[in-house]
């Protein structure tokens, strides 16, 4: 039976609570959120129907800072869901030393059944309701699965008109005709870039023609596709939510054309040069870097035996069990977690949010500059804890930004 997201989350948070020796009741606070909101509101559509939707906002921890997290729109969304991504938040906000705490939220709705007209209203109706939690002070809200810069732009201006004056630093992730950061778009592909380069060189795989398989090929998935072949890599097989491909060539697939069929097409289908696969033949190909870009749970102890990466990295969130990280581990296949791999999209965030406070602006060069020096120093700070502790990367990740919140939390003490 597989576990559930938050008992996944906790689990991984339990690992490092034992080697840190952390007291219980310093266990207790950090194993549950800090609060969860939970609504329900009605939304007027353009048929003249109204239609009630469900939404959560969950903070986990803020004791570094104003929390900060996504706001997705997804019809399989839960609270347990929501409870594991906040604290996952907390501990990449850590990792990477933003003084953010974690957040998640999401409204209950498929996306693709609303008008732009409706999902704008749905939008604002939802701020309305968790107003009382956000603001740049209290909670910053960034994309998420399917939420844009428009998405923010919508949150903005809704936070704004209940404040009479314009509050830009509510939303991170905006245009930047509104407040948005150079470079926003592209934070979390690169940031993973970052990461990739940096374990190459610890293994000392050069990237230059090492096969990438991707699973998972969105709009992030996408970017990091270009990034990677622009750093000499060969994509040698993608995947969407319904199929896989493989090249037919050891040239592997032709990036730029892959990108242009998967916009046009809405998939990796029938792609010239290459072949079908199965999801599941596909996580199992022999290759250099596997780049986990779909769901959660894909490798699992049934499957992780088969992995025959030597670099796998997490851009989606939770797509390892426990178990399956274990066998990986002792496989020594190294495994970039999604708390550091993909959290150049909360680091660009923070820029934004900076930005916006100050009211001067950053150039995409700078933007992309101070990027990759702070993803760099966390992946190093990470990788020099699993060589002092003899842990995977996955466990220094935890040690690092666990020890980091809970000295914030001692420092600050309990009130009253």
């Amino acid at each position: 039976m597989i576990e559930t997201t938050m008992a996944t989350a906790q689990r991984q948070f339990d690992i490092a609570a034992e080697l840190l020796a952390l007291e219980p009741e310093v266990r207790d606070m950090l194993r549950e959120p800090r609060r969860e909101l939970i609504v329900h509101f009605p939304v007027k559509l353009d048929n003249g129907r109204v239609r009630t939707l469900t939404g959560y906002r969950v903070h986990h921890n803020i004791t570094r800072g104003p929390a900060l997290g996504g706001l997705r729109l997804q019809s399989s969304a839960t609270l347990d869901e929501m409870q594991a991504l906040a604290m996952w938040m907390t501990w990449s906000c850590a990792i990477v030393q933003i003084p953010y705490g974690g957040a998640k939220g999401a409204i209950v709705c498929d996306h693709r059944e609303l008008t732009s007209g409706e999902l704008e209203r749905i939008i604002r109706r939802y701020v309305t309701e968790i107003t009382p939690l956000i603001g740049a002070e209290r909670d910053v809200i960034m994309p998420d699965l399917n939420t844009n810069e428009q998405t923010m732009a919508w949150i903005m201006d809704t936070y704004s008109m209940h404040h009479g004056y314009t509050m830009p630093s509510v939303a991170t992730g905006k245009p930047v005709q509104v407040g948005g950061s150079q470079g926003h778009g592209q934070g979390t592909a690169r940031g993973l870039c970052y990461t990739v380069r940096q374990a190459a060189s610890k293994i000392g795989l050069d990237l230059a023609g090492a096969r990438v398989v991707m699973q998972g090929s969105g709009s992030t998935g996408r970017l990091v596709l270009q990034f990677l072949a622009e750093m000499g890599c060969r994509i040698i097989a993608a995947s969407d939510d319904t199929t896989g491909i493989v090249a037919e060539s050891e040239a592997g697939i032709d990036v730029a054309a892959l990108i242009e069929h998967r916009v046009q097409t809405d998939g990796v289908a029938n792609l010239a040069g290459t072949k079908p696969i199965s999801h599941n033949e596909l996580l199992e190909l022999p290759c250099d870097i596997l780049v986990l870009a779909a769901g959660q749970n894909d490798i699992s102890g049934a499957n992780a035996g088969r992995i025959q990466a030597k670099i796998v990295v997490e851009l989606a969130n939770g797509p390892i069990t426990p178990t399956g990280d274990s066998i990986l581990a002792n496989k020594q296949i190294m495994v970039v977690p999604d708390i550091l791999a993909n959290a150049g999209g909360i680091v660009v965030s923070y820029f934004e949010w900076v930005q916006g406070l100050q009211e001067f602006f950053w150039t995409e060069r700078e933007v992309h500059g101070e990027l990759a020096t702070t993803m760099e120093r966390a992946f190093n700070e990470v990788f020099t804890v699993a060589q002092e502790r003899f842990v995977p990367l996955r466990t220094a990740a935890y040690l690092l930004a666990v020890d980091r919140v809970v000295r914030a939390m001692a420092m600050r003490g309990i009130y009253p």
